[in-house]
């Protein structure tokens, strides 16, 4: 088969050279089409149910709405967990399932399930499921800078935000009421029809509210009731369609006019006569433009309150295509007028830079590693035109690449590109060991037995050919283990695989095509055979192979105890998932306690932005405190979520290293008090969260039903935590210390007075709370039109306890008459998992690995905190994935090494040579583990698939040696002068593809760039292991190759297809 297309390849050059060009420029085309973004996403297959419960307490919503949820969701086909919390006024479900399951088809699922369960909710209960978005979805936010659309109509004037600073809060309040009306009817539905936008969701300012404040002093006076207002203003805000009139030759369409449009419309509405007067709205009411209840609110800079916007992308987007269609619709409506003028939208999260950085940094390894193994290449032969063979394959290859990864879906990312700038070495190598075997043949092609320069070509590609096809099978071989890889691990590692074994497969069709064809083209046999650093290696090599044959025993035996040496570092070798993505941004979540009210939190985040602003390299702050529009987040108005902008890297002076940053601005928070702060970042915080509910690196989540117990055994396990070197950022989920006002109904006092529970609980709903009466419509905007008591007759027990209930005999008594008015403490949330409830204790590890702190923390546990019957204990977030992990590739690494056994079997037709060559692979392990260990690296899923490439690269090298004396003993060649021989010839092209590969790597390993610390470890693990691999596989295996050749000489072990 190789010597067909070798043959076909160098009789039709021109085609060849015709199709490498034509497929190079698909391929640019290819890359440009590639959606590009700086991860892979990795969030689950979810489902969220939001269900807004305007008023409800947590234990309400948990009893009335969460429960009756989760059990209709419960058995869905395909559902890997639910989980859910229950807080004021909202439940959030998150229904997981599996990774097989599509999106949309479980959105049907759960969708049929929200039907069927809404006769179980209380009346008015609407459960929506949250847009179609991921983890990865937030890929541009930004706040709204600019005046006031109803000022301008008022006075003519432009007032930008900075200008209409903290002076009069009437002013402020009206700017940003008017800015998040804006956002609200103008923006959110324009960016929403932006391709691959789902949604844009809104945080900060005021939403704007008709309200009719009802006194009640008014209603005794003319002995009317809320309730009467409330029917009033209900049925006098219609309009009515009277179907048709035709008269004479016309038809006409008949409209009854009764919409409000003004206050006045409000006020003159009418609630009763009385005496023959009417009783309007404005005898009893003062009627006013105001706001709803506030559950949130944006900060900026510390200095002042603003209106900020998320764009949401969809599930499967093109991030950075995304982005840069909401920029250029932002500019339409800039430019077009739509936006009044001086209105601006400020972006304080942009993902394209975090794109632009990641793609940049695989971008440059990529072509420093080319650069590095042309040059290596020059370096070895010493002749340009050899290294122009090797450097068309370098860039075909990639391009051919992009064209396959286009066609199965793979985007553009740091993973993807990373395993194309892993591949470098193995690319070249190939086309390497061709060109250097041509490159010699052609040296020695003189004299009376002269062939032509394509029959030499021929000749010498076809010896090299099957060792070629084999490595590389071998190399795509042993990165199967990753495509069998699951959850998070699985969707970012895998698309890594997909890759390199692509190029892989599209570097063997370019080596035994385009490379034999350059070649004939290109080289001539006028250079001499080998340069002068060639012979000094063989010089120096002969005598130490010579030493090494015949001290057999001595070398076997020192290098299996430099093998258990290594193996003997391990347990000093940390572990961890994977190292922290640094993405260039911050987001230290702040809470504090849950009894602070919203303008308190507001006053305290102000003191943190104004310490995090002291550090030179924060940029901007923007936080966003309590809940966004779209609950998505877990947050209440005690807790806040800040991005954190950082100003480039190379004007940094606090620290080098966003480590380093974070450590800094962790204590310098830590001395505000009333907080407590755990540092993340935008996109691991949102990842963090939707794969485990919980946003940190690790968290210990504790099972059972009483929640104080929940909450005192959740204390007591985060003062263990605290004694463990390495855990920082220890938070405890808030589940109690809400204050509660309670109106407790004492059912006899009731009965007295011939009132009804429900009369009470209208009284607390509709008075208290504020009960939405109906809409006012202006144009396509419509606003809510409330019912509620002025705040004074409603702010306090004492107040609570004046309000009146008229009984059966029409008296009016006093509440506090009919029950029990107090403040007690109760839960601020509810957490669920699996239909139980749950705490979590979250902490972030740093300067250590997970895996040894979990360990220590297990012990702790089981020695020092004893739980109640029916409480259990797991360990969630990273360390959950890195188990997972670890526990899948101890099972298909194995079985890949078997599958290599048996192509090795293949190959050479002989158990010994196969497990000869398989004897070679733990020597691969000693550099790999070494240069962990000395780095300071923690063995991790990259550092993982760094050694299973090792695998490939070993066994590789092995084939090359062991094929080639194979071939001279079949020609006649002695074993031992076959074995010198051999590995002195193959000297080269073995020592060439170690450097080849090491030097593609090197610029991974030295990366400082975003999203580089990735790829770190798995280029330390294979550029140590490479170093003991070659220099042992030049030794060890021509020590071990007479012990395990075949006695028969002239037979040719290799399958005949090749």
């Amino acid at each position: 088969m190789i010597a067909s297309l070798l043959e076909f390849s160098l009789r039709q050059r021109i085609l060849v050279l015709g199709l490498a060009c034509l497929l190079s420029v698909a391929g640019v085309f290819a890359f440009r089409a590639i959606p590009i973004d700086a991860y892979p996403d990795v969030t689950n297959i979810q489902v969220q149910v939001l269900t807004d419960a305007p008023g409800l307490s947590p234990v309400e919503v948990e009893r009335f709405i969460t429960y009756p949820l989760e059990l209709q969701m419960t058995g869905l086909p395909g559902l890997a967990e639910i989980r859910s919390l229950s807080k004021f006024a909202l439940s959030q479900v998150t229904v997981v399932f599996n990774d097989d399951v599509d999106t949309y088809f479980a959105r049907q699922l759960v969708l049929e399930r929200i039907i069927a369960a809404k006769e179980r909710l209380p009346a008015g209960i609407e459960p929506v499921m949250a847009p179609v978005s991921t983890g990865l979805g937030e890929v541009y936010q930004y706040y709204v800078e600019g005046p006031s659309t109803l000022r301008q109509a008022q006075d003519g004037q432009l007032r930008t935000g900075p200008d209409a600073a903290a002076t009069d809060p009437a002013i402020i309040e009206t700017e940003l009421t008017d800015q998040r009306t804006l956002q609200d009817w103008v923006l959110r539905p324009l960016l929403k029809g932006v391709p691959g936008v789902v949604d844009v969701n809104r945080t900060g300012g005021f939403v704007k509210q008709y309200q009719v404040l009802v006194d009640p002093a008014k209603l005794r006076k003319f002995d009317l009731t809320l309730h009467d207002i409330y029917e009033a203003v209900a049925k006098n805000n219609a309009n009515a369609g009277g179907n048709v009139l035709e008269r004479h030759a016309e038809r006409a369409i008949v409209r009854g006019l009764g919409l409000i449009k003004t206050l006045s419309d409000i006020e003159s509405i009418i609630v009763k006569e009385s005496g023959g007067t009417p009783v309007f709205v404005r005898d009893v009411a003062e009627v006013r433009i105001g706001h709803a209840v506030r559950h949130g609110a944006v900060l900026l800079n510390g200095e002042r309150e603003v209106v900020a916007g998320t764009v949401l992308m969809i599930r499967g987007g093109n991030a950075r295509q995304v982005v840069e269609e909401v920029k250029t619709k932002v500019e339409d409506l800039q430019q077009n007028h739509i936006l009044p003028a001086g209105t601006k939208l400020v972006p304080f999260y942009d993902r394209i830079e975090l794109v632009t950085a990641a793609i940049n940094t695989v971008r440059d390894a990529l072509i420093e590693g080319i650069v590095l193994v042309v040059f290596v290449f020059f370096f070895f032969l010493g002749h340009v035109r050899s290294a122009v063979v090797v450097t068309a394959s370098l860039i075909v290859t990639p391009l051919i690449t992009f064209i396959v990864m286009q066609r199965m879906g793979l985007s553009a990312n740091l993973m993807t590109l990373g395993g194309l700038a892993i591949a470098v070495g193995e690319i070249a190598d190939g086309s390497l060991v061709v060109v250097e075997n041509v490159y010699r043949h052609l040296a020695q092609n003189n004299g009376s037995t002269k062939k032509s320069t394509s029959e030499v070509i021929l000749q010498a590609t076809k010896e090299v050919g099957r060792p070629i096809l084999f490595g590389i099978l071998i190399i795509s071989v042993v990165f199967l283990p990753l495509m069998t890889l699951q959850g998070m691990e699985g969707k970012m590692f895998a698309p890594l695989a997909y890759t390199l074994v692509i190029a892989l497969l599209a570097s063997v069709v370019v080596t035994l095509t385009l490379s034999p064809v350059l070649a004939s083209l290109i080289l001539r046999g006028d250079h001499p055979e080998e340069t002068r650093l060639t012979r000094w290696m063989k010089l120096r090599y002969l005598p130490v192979l010579t030493w090494t044959l015949q001290h057999r025993s001595l070398v076997l035996s020192s290098s299996t105890a430099l093998v258990l040496c290594s193996l003997a570092l391990v347990p000093y070798v940390g572990r961890e998932f994977i190292p922290l993505l640094e993405e260039g941004a911050l987001t230290p979540q702040v809470v504090r306690l849950p009894s602070v009210s919203l303008p308190e939190s507001i006053e305290m985040e102000k003191q943190t932005h104004k310490v995090m602003l002291e550090f030179p390299e924060v940029r901007m702050a923007v936080s966003k405190i309590g809940r966004p529009d779209i609950a998505l987040g877990p947050e209440e108005p005690n807790e806040s979520d800040p991005v954190v902008a950082l100003s480039d890297r190379s004007t940094w002076k606090t620290a080098s290293t966003q480590s380093g940053l974070t450590d800094a601005i962790r204590k310098r928070l830590a001395e505000i008090p009333g907080i407590s702060v755990l540092m993340s970042q935008p996109i691991q915080e949102r990842v963090d969260e939707l794969m485990s509910g919980i946003r940190a690196e690790c968290a210990i989540k504790l099972f059972g039903e009483d929640l104080d117990v929940l909450h005192d055994k959740a204390k007591e396990i985060a003062a263990l935590l605290q004694q463990i070197d390495g855990v920082k950022d220890i938070k405890v989920e808030q589940l109690a210390g809400q204050p509660y006002l309670t109106v407790d109904i004492d059912r006899q006092k009731i009965a007295r007075f011939g009132i009804n529970v429900a009369d009470v609980q209208e009284i607390v709903t509709t008075a208290i709370g504020g009960k939405v009466a109906t809409h006012v419509y202006e144009g396509e905007r419509r606003f809510e039109l409330t019912l509620r008591f002025p705040e004074p007759q409603r702010n306090s027990i004492g107040a609570i306890g004046e309000i009146r209930v008229k009984s059966a005999s029409g008296a009016l008594i006093p509440m506090s008459e009919l029950a029990t008015i107090e403040m007690r403490e109760g839960p601020s949330r509810i957490s669920r998992e699996g239909v139980k409830r749950r705490i979590y204790v979250a902490f972030n590890v740093v300067g250590r690995d997970i895996g040894g702190v979990v360990d220590e923390g297990r012990k702790k546990l089981a020695s020092q905190v004893s739980l109640p019957e029916g409480y259990h204990v797991t360990w969630g977030g990273a360390f959950e994935n890195m188990e997972r992990a670890n526990a899948r590739l101890l099972i298909v690494v194995p079985i890949t090494l078997g599958l290599v056994f048996f192509l090795l079997f293949w190959a050479f037709h002989s158990l010994r040579y196969a497990t000869l060559i398989i004897i070679n692979l733990p020597f691969a392990l000693i550099g790999g583990v070494v240069s962990l260990w000395l780095s300071g690296q923690y063995l991790s899923v990259p550092a993982s698939i760094g050694f299973i490439e090792l695998f490939g690269l070993a066994v590789g090298n092995g084939i090359v040696l062991v094929s080639y004396i194979n071939q001279l003993r079949s020609e006649g060649t002695q074993m031992d002068q076959a074995i010198v021989k051999g590995c002195v010839l193959r000297l080269r092209p073995v020592i060439m593809t170690m450097m080849t590969t090491l030097v593609g790597l090197l610029p991974l390993a030295l990366a400082q760039g975003i999203g580089a610390e990735v790829q770190r470890p798995l280029a330390a693990v294979v550029i140590g292991g490479l170093f003991t691999s070659t220099v042992l596989t030049l030794l060890v295996l021509p020590a071990l190759y007479r012990w395990f050749a075949e006695k028969e000489t002239g037979k040719e072990y290799a399958p005949e297809w090749v």
